[in-house]
């Protein structure tokens, strides 16, 4: 990850690149590879239209995720998500739906201010086990903006149609 003055648009510390105006703009994430992951692409976008950059297993050594296990799988980068932005980690649709396997904590969040090693909590749901190797895509991150919440105290909230009903209560 570059420090130094170059980063056009970096805050004052060098770490997060200014936000982009607008919805759909373009957002810098400086990105540092890790040891384990010299040799692997960056996250990249696989379609023009896609929403999600696909995150890769950084592992040494193919993983065996037995049926019903869960493993935290190393992805080899650091990110440094610009302020006002979150990373949201989510599940790739065609290990979910071909495989059973998926993401425990979807979306997972990566914090603005998060600069440890991005990991992803995989889970086999399925009924087979299933062996990830090293180079694999296993998820995908989303940079989204955030609105951060000024929450205010009442008394008694205004009432809705729908008032309490929860999980089903639309005919859902």
């Amino acid at each position: 990850m570059s420090r130094g003055g170059s980063d056009v648009g970096a805050d004052a510390s060098g770490d997060n690149a200014a936000p982009a105006a607008g919805p759909g703009a373009d957002v810098r994430v400086p990105v540092e590879v890790l040891p384990a992951a010299q040799d692997l692409p960056l996250p990249t976008y696989m379609t023009p239209g896609a929403a999600g950059l696909d995150l890769r297993a950084a592992i040494d050594a193919p993983v065996r995720l037995e049926a019903g296990e869960r493993r935290l799988i190393p992805t080899g980068i650091r990110v440094a998500i610009p302020s006002g932005y979150e990373g949201q980690v989510r599940p790739r649709s065609g290990l979910a739906i071909r495989h059973g396997v998926t993401l425990l904590n979807a979306p997972g969040t990566i914090d603005s201010d998060y600069r440890g090693e991005v990991q992803v909590v995989l889970a086999n749901l399925g009924t087979e086990p299933f062996t990830i190797c090293r180079g694999e895509r296993i998820a995908q991150m989303v940079i989204a903006p955030v609105a951060r919440a000024q929450l205010v105290r009442v008394d008694a909230l205004t009432e809705t149609d729908r008032g309490a009903g929860g999980f089903g209560h639309t005919g859902a």
